[in-house]
């Protein structure tokens, strides 16, 4: 990838009693900012560096990017609080309103899809369209009724005081088809400490408070309110049982949306933004610029 752009780090606080960190990537000087800015943010205990080489890919295209930390999460502020899917998308929407941005387009990852897709149904007016990576469909309670139950199985492991190296060396085996960009991206998930060990920087405790606010959120009371156009990217990642579920999710997501599309991405990771940036670059870019893009309803497939 030619012409890369380095990006700005920014801290901005909202009226929702946060502070919010950003990146922002220009386009280079020889293109200009001719295209739509989009926002990009991250799923439950990631951070906005994952998204450095969608992010990059796209300044190059011409769009101005801001990648950002929800709250609890990276270098923004941590509050005790306010980790309901709904409190989150008011503070992408007060951030939009904060950086002075036009309606931009905004993805999100995972967690962070349902968080956009809130966004776009809270705010209408505040984005051009939504792109749910992996995410947006997620519906927890349907697959865990009881809240304990969800503990149980999705609880993450207590990471903090691992090694370094341990880390390093798990990474460079789970993500070794990734770019180093990828593999950067989710070492910043930790802060690295000077005794040689590493702490999430979302802690067990928000953890759990996040995990419980994405449980309470009901995309499927959601999806016929949202009325600006939305992307659902999906990860097929190999586990046959889970791809099935996947896929009856993204269909019945796509009977609600008033105007929705998919785009399936096989193999791939969950992570597929970090492993796969140059294709999910091209995609957010064809989506933000192709006036046809959602008149084409049929679900696509991209393979490796």
């Amino acid at each position: 990838m030619t012409d890369h752009v380095a990006p700005t780090e920014e801290m901005h606080p909202l009226s929702s009693d946060v502070e919010l960190h950003v990146l922002r990537w220009e386009p280079p000087r020889s293109i200009g900012a001719t295209r739509r800015t989009w926002m990009l943010t991250h799923g439950l205990a990631s951070n906005a560096r994952l998204w450095d080489g969608v992010a990059h890919r796209l300044a190059a295209l011409g769009h101005r990017v801001v990648t950002v930390d929800q709250r609890g999460h990276g270098r923004s502020s941590k509050p005790d609080d306010g980790y309901g899917v709904d409190n989150c998308a008011d503070d992408l929407a007060l951030l939009i309103d904060v950086l002075e941005l036009e309606r931009p387009a905004v993805a999100g990852q995972s967690w962070g899809g349902n968080v956009v897709l809130e966004l776009g149904h809270r705010h209408p007016a505040s984005v051009d369209q939504v792109a749910c990576i992996d995410g947006g469909f997620i519906d927890l309670r349907a697959r865990f009724p009881d809240w304990d139950d969800c503990v149980e199985a999705l609880a993450p492991p207590r990471l903090a005081g691992t090694p370094i190296e341990t880390i390093r060396t798990w990474l460079e085996r789970s993500a070794a088809d990734w770019p180093e960009q990828g593999r950067a991206g989710t070492m910043a998930n930790f802060e690295l400490l000077t005794d040689g060990t590493a702490a999430p920087w979302l802690t067990f405790d928000r953890h759990l408070l996040v995990l419980r606010g994405l449980w309470e959120h009901t995309p499927s009371v959601v999806f016929p309110e949202v009325r600006v156009p939305t992307l659902l990217v999906a990860a097929d990642t190999g586990d046959v049982a889970w791809s099935e579920s996947k896929h009856r999710a993204v269909d019945e997501a796509l009977d609600l949306l008033p105007r929705g599309r998919a785009v399936w991405f096989s193999p791939a990771h969950h992570d597929v933004h970090a492993q796969q940036p140059a294709k999910v670059a091209a995609l957010l870019h064809d989506a933000s610029t192709d006036p046809e893009f959602y008149t084409d309803t049929t679900p696509m497939e991209t393979t490796t």
